[in-house]
Formats: structure tokens, sequence, C-alpha cells
């Protein structure tokens, strides 16, 4: 068997126009030797180099040990090593333990799967977008997947704040026709303020009246355990990936009607894990019954102040009032579509939603009567100014005597 180097001059030769006879005569090999390597009938022999010794050597039995021992880092047996009287270097150490060093192992879990009605998981996601100039945007998506069913309801928003999650809780249940036993988030700050000293999760005190206030059981999923809560992280993957590429959209109302048809879409597909449709998974799931409007619809309003031009902010749009509230607090709720602006528990206006940023909408006779009563909606205590001319008032006797009358 030739070696490598041998068989690279015979391709050499036979490239400059030598023939095979000559290439024999040249080299010394039959002319069938030559002709066998020229058509790779024949591989080359691997250069082998005698093995000298190495200064590791005298270490590889103490080395063995620490192996047995489960230590592979490197620079752990180098030091140990060094203390030893190893004078060698790092590289020669790393060739040797790598044909030792077992491979990478992963730990496995356990396959966390819930039984009908009993988990919801739910999470925020960021997604990009590209707005009208150009501009990358990020918007917020809610996602919700029921543990049994795998059924899933996503929703677009402006904020990550408690209201909007509060909102889109509502709107979850209601597209699911009702609340499960538990809902399992990771430590998201919009309703986990922290961790008590018991390592118990301090809930939001408006999430927690509102979980009370509907048997809503929340819980914290263990940290670096993701698996726990891994239905609904790849959902809000899914969402990035299959949802909104190439999605064309004109406002936030167009971009979350759409998020519901593609709602609708996949819970009719077969899983690819329970091997049926979500949409009829979902029937045995037997979700507590939704709670009347009158036990959620508080959780459903926005505290606002109303500006001293009679104006209330909400997402980034300024929407009127009648006058006589300015400066005066309210609420703000969004219904269908609709900004309704509450006060002294009355509706005091209502707005279509716009979507578009730091837009003004006025309130019909917003300002009627203002000037009238000089911006003031009640009369203001005031001193006034008399007349200084006072008139004496005399008895009756006196103008008696003037005029001798009864005398």
């Amino acid at each position: 068997m030739l070696r490598s180097g041998i068989v690279i001059s015979l391709h050499t030769m036979r490239a400059e126009g030598k023939s095979i006879r000559e290439i024999a005569r040249l080299t010394g090999h039959s002319r069938n030797t030559v002709r066998r390597y020229l058509r790779g009938e024949s591989s080359p022999e691997k250069g082998t180099r005698k093995s000298r010794g190495s200064k590791l050597d005298p270490y590889k039995p103490f080395l063995q040990e620490r192996l047995q021992e489960g230590i592979y880092n490197c620079e752990v047996l180098f030091d140990l090593l060094r203390e030893k009287g190893y004078t060698g270097g790092r590289t020669i150490l790393k060739d040797y333990v790598k044909d030792f060093r077992p491979p990478k192992q992963v730990p496995a879990v356990l396959r966390y799967e819930t039984k009908p009605g009993e988990y919801a998981q739910v999470d925020w996601g960021l997604c990009d977008y590209v707005d009208l100039d150009g501009n990358v945007r990020k918007v917020p998506v809610f996602v919700m997947v029921l543990g049994y069913s795998r059924a899933t309801y996503i929703e677009f928003t402006k904020r990550c704040d408690i209201y909007s999650f509060l909102r889109c809780l509502i709107h979850a249940f209601e597209y699911f026709g009702g609340i499960p036993k538990v809902m399992l988030t990771d430590q998201m700050k919009t309703v986990v303020l922290g961790m008590g000293d018991d390592r118990k999760p301090r809930w939001h005190p408006l999430f927690a009246d509102f979980a009370a206030a509907i048997g809503l059981v929340p819980k914290v999923c263990k940290v670096r355990r993701p698996e726990t809560k891994g239905k609904v992280e790849r959902g809000v993957q899914y969402v990035k990936n299959n949802f909104l590429p190439g999605k064309r959209f004109v406002d936030l109302q167009d971009l979350n009607q759409q998020a519901l048809h593609w709602c609708e879409r996949i819970n009719r597909r077969i899983h690819g894990t329970t091997g049926e449709r979500p949409i009829d998974r979902l029937r045995e799931e037997n979700l507590s019954p939704i709670p009347s409007a009158e036990r959620w619809e508080k959780y459903l309003h926005e505290p606002r102040q109303v500006s001293r031009d009679g104006f209330v902010s909400y997402d980034g749009v300024r929407y009127g009032v009648p006058w006589r509230y300015s400066g005066r607090e309210g609420t703000v709720r969004e219904v269908n579509g609709w900004v309704e602006i509450w006060a002294d528990g009355t509706c005091i206006a209502r707005h279509q939603k716009v979507y578009r940023s730091r837009a003004t909408v006025f309130c019909e006779n917003q300002y009627a009567g203002l000037t009238t009563a000089q911006g003031y909606a009640y009369p203001r205590p005031q001193a006034r100014q008399i007349s200084s001319q006072q008139v004496e008032v005399r008895s009756l006797d006196v103008y008696e005597q003037l005029t001798g009358v009864g005398a």
C-alpha cells in the first residue's frame, strides 16, 4: 500500500503527460500498481508517526481517577496536575481528555399534561411589524392556551399593563366559553410584584381581587423550568412564525380581527401532539361558567384624570368630555370598538375608538356654556358691592312734630 504522498506524485506525473510506463520506471512500482492507484481502485496508506512519550504520560493514572469522578473541566485538571509537578501545556491535556469526555447530557423532563378544565397557560410576547414610515415597531401579544385541548386565543394590545391583561383575560374566557380552575404564568411583572420570604408570589392587588371574584387560582411556573409552561411559549413563537409574517393590517382593530379568524382556523386543525382538533377537545374541558357581567364589570374600567381642557387620554388618543367634568376623576372602558368615559356612575361621553396615536376627538357640545359660566361648573361664592347712599329711617312722631299735626 502506497503512502498518500507517493499517490499524489503519481497523479502529478500523470497530469504532466507522462505515460504509465514512464511513471512506473521513475517510481520503481509496477505498471499495474500505478494504473490501480491512478484509477482510484486502491486507497493510500495513512501516514503513521512513531509515538513519542509526552510529559503527560506519568500523570495519566491520576487523570483517570479524576475522570472517573466526573471531572472533565480541563482548567480544573490542569491546576491539579500543576500541584503534582506537571510542567506540560494545556493542549496535550485537552487532546487526551476529549477522548474520554461523555456526550453532552440534556436532563430529561416529565411531559406536563393536564386534565380537562384544569389549566390555562398565559404569556405576553413582543412582535415586530413595519409601520407606515418604514420603521420597525413592536406590538405586545397576549396568548392563552388551554392545557388539555390546546385551544388557543391571542390578542394584540397597545400596552402590557394590568388593565390590558385583565381585559385580555376576560376576552379569552368569553372566547372559550368558560373559566379554567388554574391559570399558570411565569413571573411576569404585570401580575407578579415579587416573591415573598416564603417564596410565594406577591400578586398585583387588582389581579388578586379579580381572581378571587371569578374563582380562578393563579400559579407561577417553576424558575428555569420552562417545560411547565411550554405550551404557551410555543404558542407565542407560533404566532411570530405562522401568523404575522406577510400580514397586512390597517390598525390594531384590523389586526385583532384577523387574529381571531386565525384562532378559529388553527383550533380546527389536527394538533400534532394530541392527534385531535382543539375545537373538539374544548367541548371536554368542563370549564366553569362565565360569571354575570356585573361581577367583572369593574375590572374593565381604567381610572383616568380629566384634563383642564376637558380631555381624557387613552391608548395615546385624547377623547373629549363635557367641560363641566374638567379636572375630575373618572374611568374609561373599552367595549366593542367604543371608548366610554364614566364619572359618578354615569357614562358622560362615548367615542368610536381611534387607533391613530396623538389624535384628538372632541365631544359634541363639549364647551357649551363655558363662556357664560366663566369656566366653573358650579356658582362660586363671591363678595358683592352695594350702594354707598343709605336712607335714614325716622319715627313717625318726628314728622308729626314738624307739621304740627296732633298739637
